[in-house]
């Protein structure tokens, strides 16, 4: 099946690009980018670039290319229906089964006319309506509908089937005079309030007196020819731009929240007019495609009316600029619901679309900042405070806020201080937390004396509201603050609670997230808990070293745990692993030298010092004291000079640092620091044979430090779980 290229885009654009690539390759932020050595060949110096922004890669070495599709396929070997597939389930977009969605309409034919008479439109709209049984039979319907609506919609009201409750009987009361109605050229619009209805009746009265230049109404209406959405949602934002410099009641709303000329153009401000159907006055050619759009929606009665009525207009783009939907806001904060977003088309899904993100990109924004209205965005650009986006209307999601920690690993959250806007940050914390790795920061802006940041910028300026964001409060800290307030921290009861909800957002995290190791103890801190064993032999280790190397650490803790060596550490960690059970290719097998997955011994690390502390102890091991000291300086004893006098300079201070702090178990500490030098051995491993390729070996070599990698990642997240409970 084939899929439509808007999809493809859409797939394309909001794909974790960077998150793709980096199974395969490290890669490291570089200005606006990302670098790394290219996965296609074998280098040394990094020559592969990733762009966040474009989501494209590049290699200058091989000059290999393209975007998240061309790499899953090219490099993953996937077809490009697998492909689709797993960038629809990454980023949410839903594939149609079918390509039923496409982003063309087929239009209706236009009335071939010669320009309507102008001549001046009378008052007595009653006499037009009485003439009925005259008027073209193509505009009667209207013109019935429009009197039949008048005499009823006052007294039941209209039911318009958005749950859009913004009709207010108030517009009925006073009726402008004709001489305010606005018309268009042949095919133009009128401003179709109520009583810009009857005017319409009217004018096609006076129409009449020239009813030969009309097609019979027999004539053909359909036509050959198509439109392209993008076309038509660009035509109907002029139309409401237009409509916002005619109606100056609306223009005053952006004006009297400091909106200026230039911003309202940036943004293609507009207004929606009342009227029931002036898009479709507007567009009479093109009904079909403003369905398609849901701007005109059909009531429970059949009849069709538009959505945004009496409303200012917020167009809303995609990244590449394009018009793709309008949020229309009412004019009166009375009026129910405030916000009116178009619906989901084939062009526009709101979970997938920040307001402002187009804006903020052409301006390089650098600083991200997620906000709760469409004001606020524009307020913070007009400062010159750019990269301000907000939802639409529903909760930012997962792939959204990936998407922004990768143009900028620290992204700040304002959301109002009352008990709405503080449900909707923690609901987007927990949101965000399946993509916070732990080289990227979440951080919570909530503005004093619950200003929103339109209104503090007003109040205070912009340098203040920079200084504001530059303060915002780090996710640890905010965590703490928002669950001490759910609970009574004087009581056991309301500790261990707290710590409850703290783990389970914990889990959330990434596999391997060393925060939430962290995060657990700075709170289980706060509430007057001991610390973890093995964060205190850490802190012990850290607290004396005085650069000293991997190596060094492990000897010294040998000596203070020689029976750490009973059972070997390295083949304890190859068999959890699961790298003594290699599952290689048969042609692999076939040439692999016959030790291929053998335990890696302590001789192959190359590192004499450590092989002498580890065999020494090895073979001391049933003769050792008891006493800790006592048995470290038997084991230095036994050791060759060099690496005696190496040691002795630092186990003073070594044994005096974890005495005191009366640790008395290392294990977890000594398991890191093998598993990290047998990851840095897999690297060197990796290097040599760039400079000696060997397929066999190399196979081999990364098969074993995939698995080490696995382990690595399920291993720091069980020692983030063993936090002691109140």
């Amino acid at each position: 099946m084939s899929i439509p290229n808007h999809i493809l885009e859409q797939l394309n654009s909001q794909a974790d690009l960077v998150s793709i690539i980096g199974r395969h390759t490290t890669l490291k932020r570089s200005g606006n980018e990302f670098r790394g050595c290219c996965p296609f060949h074998g280098e040394k110096t990094p020559s592969f670039y990733v762009n966040p922004q474009k989501n494209m890669y590049h290699c200058f070495g091989c000059q290999a290319g393209g975007n998240a599709l061309g790499f899953l396929r090219d490099y993953e070997n996937l077809t490009f229906m697998e492909a689709v597939k797993e960038l629809s389930q990454q980023t949410g977009i839903e594939v149609p089964e079918e390509p039923r969605e496409n982003i063309r309409y087929r239009k209706t034919a236009k009335p071939k006319a010669a320009a309507v008479s102008q001549a001046p439109v009378t008052q007595d709209t009653s006499s037009a309506l009485s003439a009925k049984d005259t008027i073209d039979p193509r505009f009667a319907d209207a013109v019935a509908w429009s009197a039949d609506f008048y005499d009823n919609s006052y007294d039941s009201g209209y039911d318009d089937g958005a749950n859009d409750t913004s009709i207010n009987p108030a517009h009925f009361s006073s009726p402008a005079p004709f001489s305010s109605i606005e018309t268009m050229p042949a095919g133009g619009y009128f401003e179709a309030s109520f009583d810009g209805e009857m005017a319409a009746a009217a004018q096609f009265r006076q129409a009449q007196l020239h009813q030969d230049s009309y097609p019979s109404a027999s004539a053909p209406i359909e036509s050959e020819k198509d439109g392209s959405l993008y076309d038509l949602l660009e035509q109907i934002c002029k139309f409401y731009q237009n409509n916002l410099t005619t109606h100056e009641h609306a223009k005053r709303y952006f004006t009297a929240r400091g909106i200026s000329e230039e911003i309202i153009d940036t943004f293609a401000l507009g207004y929606a007019p009342y009227g029931w159907q002036h898009l479709e006055q507007a567009f009479p050619e093109d009904i079909e495609g403003l369905k398609l759009l849901g701007l005109v929606r059909k009531s429970d009665s059949g009849r069709d009316y538009d959505l945004l009525r009496d409303r200012v207009i917020f167009p809303i783009k995609d990244s590449q600029g394009r018009i793709i939907g309008f949020a229309g806001r009412a004019l009166d904060d009375e009026v129910k619901p405030k916000y009116i977003n178009s619906s989901d088309s084939p062009v526009f899904h709101k979970q997938h679309v920040l307001y402002g993100y187009y804006e903020s990109r052409q301006q390089r924004a650098n600083d991200w900042l997620v906000v709760e209205g469409y004001m606020d965005v524009i307020a913070l650009y007009q400062a010159g405070i750019y990269g301000a986006v907000a939802s639409m209307g529903t909760a930012v999601n997962e792939s959204q806020i990936s998407r922004l920690l990768q143009l900028n690993p620290t992204l700040t959250l304002s959301f109002d201080g009352d008990s709405a806007g503080q449900k909707a940050a923690w609901r987007t914390l927990e949101i965000s937390l399946p993509v916070l790795s732990d080289d990227k920061e979440l951080r919570f802006l909530t503005l004093p004396d619950n200003h929103d940041p339109d209104t503090y910028i007003k109040a205070h300026g912009a340098e203040a509201m920079k200084k504001q964001i530059s303060a915002a409060m780090p996710l640890s800290q905010y965590i703490f603050a928002y669950l001490s307030i759910q609970h009574d921290l004087s009581l056991a009861e309301g500790k261990a609670k707290l710590m409850s909800q703290v783990r389970a957002l914990g889990a959330l995290l990434p596999k391997g997230s060393s925060f939430r190791y962290l995060l657990n103890n700075e709170i289980y801190q706060k509430l007057g808990g001991r610390r973890n064993p093995n964060r205190d032999a850490k802190d012990a280790l850290l607290n004396f070293d005085g650069g000293m190397t991997a190596s060094q650490q492990l000897q010294l803790c040998f000596l203070f745990q020689p029976r750490a060596l009973i059972d070997d550490p390295i083949e304890h960690i190859w068999q959890k692993a699961g790298i003594h059970n290699l599952n290689l290719p048969r042609h692999i097998q076939d040439k692999a030298p016959s030790d291929a997955s053998r335990t890696l011994a302590w001789a192959d690390l190359q590192d004499a010092a450590l092989l002498d502390v580890v065999s020494t102890i090895q073979r001391c091991q049933n003769v050792l004291p008891t006493d800790t000291n006592a048995a470290a300086h038997f084991i230095l004893s036994n050791l060759k000079f060099d690496t005696q006098q190496a040691l002795i300079a630092h186990w003073g201070d070594f044994y005096r640092a974890f005495n005191a702090r009366h640790i008395l178990n290392i294990d977890d500490l000594i398991e890191e620091l093998v598993s990290g030098m047998l990851e840095q051995y897999m690297k060197n491993k990796s290097k040599q044979l760039v400079k000696n390729p060997d397929i066999v070996i190399s196979t081999i070599i990364r098969s074993q430090t995939q698995l080490l990698n696995q382990w690595l990642r399920s291993y720091h997240a069980e020692l983030s779980a063993k936090m002691m409970t109140i």
